[in-house]
């Protein structure tokens, strides 16, 4: 169906989740994650309802994203492991990504971001800046990820880290910046937080700097 009439999309009556019909929903598979089968239809852009139609959704818990930038050194933290969802990559399924974790029940964001930077890098976090909320696939996944950029000093990180308890092998590896921008540059950094995050740092990473050089070193006060 195509239509050349085009209008302003902030001009447009919005449809929500009233304009859909949940006819029926089946659980296909119910382990660490759920996928589940729904039965449904919506109202159409111009009029009426659609046919049936049968969804499957991967019901996933809530992630957060941290981007680990010390603006002193001008470098980032990069964690690298295995990722099972990338066994079939012709290339590699170790994965160069930025820290990441799942949102437990009554944890805030916030607190999940600097819990997961200590756990799988050894980095305690500084000031926090909410970057973005997103859906990585809403197609077929109900995952939400919030992502964060940490202010850290990476002076010292390095070496692997993980809990043994969840199978976690990460190396750590500190970046500079020019150096992370020509991995994503060839392909290296093939993630939507990755990609997500850096674009955004090019953006900001100016103000990051010149923010913490106006920041006198502790002991000392600007009349010094």
């Amino acid at each position: 169906m195509a239509s050349a009439t085009r209008t302003p999309l902030l001009d447009t009556p919005p449809l929500g989740r009233d304009d859909v019909e949940l006819l029926k929903r089946d659980t296909l598979h119910q382990g660490f994650f759920r996928l589940e089968a729904l039965e449904l239809r919506h109202r159409l852009f111009e009029g009426g309802w659609s046919d049936v139609m049968r969804r499957e959704v991967h019901h996933r818990f809530d992630a957060v994203g941290v981007l680990l930038y010390d603006p002193e050194h001008d470098a980032l933290v990069l964690i690298e492991q295995f990722r099972a969802g990338a066994f079939d990559d012709p290339q590699t399924p170790w994965k160069l990504e930025l820290v990441a974790g799942l949102v437990e029940k009554d944890e805030s964001l916030e607190s999940v971001a600097r819990r997961e930077a200590l756990e799988e890098a050894g980095c305690r976090v500084g000031r926090l800046t909410k970057l973005h909320t997103y859906y990585p696939s809403p197609g077929a996944c109900n995952e939400r990820v919030t992502l964060f950029c940490g202010l850290v000093n990476t002076q010292g990180l390095g070496g692997i880290h993980g809990l043994d308890e969840e199978h976690e092998d990460i190396r750590v590896h500190v970046v500079s910046f020019p150096t992370a921008w020509e991995l994503l540059s060839q392909g290296r950094l093939d993630n939507a937080m990755c990609l997500i995050g850096l674009h955004w740092l090019a953006g900001q990473r100016a103000s990051l700097r010149a923010a913490s050089q106006s920041i006198p070193p502790q002991g000392e006060t600007d009349e010094e």
